[in-house]
């Protein structure tokens, strides 16, 4: 697992000073307003109307700030987003990821049927394939951990994630940040445990949110 861990460390360091100062500095009032661009993929309060595009409701700042950075450098391949994200500056990409973080992600639900294999892959991983627990860098109830690199999982759309796994697993979604990583960890999973895993996630929440 500590081979999975230590290159996510280190590309969690290439968030510079400066990336920080914007976060520090940005405003989610100006992101709300060029939020609008942003609405028919991802929804007028950052929950997606869609499958396949993600919700970012509730995503930590730092994740979406270097997301859009990579969607502008080309380095993550999107046609759509490379073209949302061409126009934008750094401060915009920062008034952007401080006004989605501060919004209410939606409650999803896991199908019974997916529950105890998607339950089991992201708790305890699958040793005998040398599959980390998803628990181990995403937190019990999916949360992640801001400023460390590692997304909020929970809530996130089943068919988005899988999608993202699946371009881990092909390699089309490497080479920047923690993909290598996911690159490692998705190589081993078969397109059933993707869906289970990307289910449980769907349905998964900080005990007392779950309890609302």
């Amino acid at each position: 697992m500590t081979k999975h861990l230590i290159p996510a460390l280190f590309a969690f360091l290439l968030l510079t000073p400066v990336a920080w100062a914007q976060l520090d500095n940005a405003d989610p009032k100006r992101g709300e307003n060029a939020a609008a661009a942003c609405a028919a993929c991802h929804g007028q309060q950052g929950n997606s109307m869609s499958p396949e595009w993600p919700n970012l409701a509730g995503q930590h700042a730092d994740y979406i700030f270097e997301q859009l950075k990579y969607y502008k450098s080309g380095e993550r391949a999107n046609a759509i987003m490379l073209g949302q994200a061409a126009g934008l500056d750094e401060q915009t990409m920062a008034d952007l990821a401080v006004y989605y973080e501060g919004l209410e992600a939606e409650i999803g639900e896991t199908p019974e049927e997916l529950l105890a294999t998607g339950r089991s892959i992201y708790m305890g991983g699958i040793a005998e394939k040398g599959v980390p627990a998803c628990v181990s860098c995403h937190g019990p109830a999916g949360m992640g951990l801001p400023s460390s690199g590692y997304p909020r999982l929970s809530g996130q759309k089943t068919q988005y994630t899988m999608d993202q796994l699946m371009l881990y697993r092909s390699g089309e979604r490497s080479g920047y940040g923690q993909a290598s990583v996911m690159n490692g960890i998705a190589a081993n999973l078969t397109d059933d445990e993707i869906q289970a895993v990307s289910a449980y996630v769907r349905g998964l929440y900080p005990a007392e949110m779950a309890a609302e």
